[in-house]
């Protein structure tokens, strides 16, 4: 197992991470106010479990493809990029007020509203990079169980994110009880949570690769 101390030091680094508003955070946000606090924490679920997914592919040397070959890192983008204006566009043509739960909540599974979180984390090669860059700096190659390192690694950063993203989706449900009296703008937190989807696509296309 690794030492305590670089355990300490990258739970330090991950809640500096998780803290600094981010694409994740304000998924969760949008989400959170748009359609409830469970879906909020759906939403976590999914990104949660596509870092596990990060995790395990650089533990396996799979994210050194992005390094490796360009260009799937252009057509994972791109391929993230349609995903999230997909999304934005289902999210404007949805019927009903999304904060009526009889209508809204009904329409959107719960199973849906995990895999969106977990596409979108995993349509996100940045994310893939991000793992790559910061995880191997916290295991010691020569101790073995690499995997398991990883797998650990993750666990502790979405331990402390579900801390961190949890007061988010309380706050957002907050902010949701106090928006539910408007009558004017039904449709107003759909077209937040489709504006969250296509900065996400923007932010994607545009932002440069680290």
């Amino acid at each position: 197992m690794p030492d305590f101390s670089p355990i300490m030091l990258f739970a330090a680094a991950a809640l500096v991470l998780t803290a600094t508003p981010g694409p994740d955070m304000l998924l969760i946000a949008s989400r959170s106010v748009s359609q409830g606090r469970f879906a909020g924490f759906l939403t976590y679920a999914g990104i949660a479990a596509g870092t596990y997914c990060h995790a395990i592919a650089a533990g396996l040397g799979l994210s050194q493809l992005f390094v490796a070959v360009p260009i799937a890192y252009e057509i994972v983008r791109w391929a993230g990029c349609l995903y999230l204006l997909y999304l934005a566009y289902k999210t404007i043509r949805s019927e009903g007020s999304a904060f009526s739960p009889s209508v809204s909540l009904k329409r959107l599974s719960s199973r849906r509203i995990f895999m969106e979180g977990l596409a979108t984390n995993l349509l996100n090669p940045k994310m893939a990079l991000f793992v790559l860059a910061l995880f191997p700096q916290f295991v010691d190659p020569t101790g073995g169980a690499v995997l398991l390192h990883m797998v650990l690694l993750a666990t502790i950063l979405n331990g402390i994110g579900f801390i961190v993203n949890g007061t988010v989706i309380l706050l957002g449900g907050h902010i949701r009880s106090r928006l539910s009296g408007i009558r004017r703008f039904p449709k107003l937190p759909q077209y937040l949570l489709a504006t969250v989807f296509a900065g996400l696509a923007c932010r994607l296309a545009l932002g440069e690769r680290t």
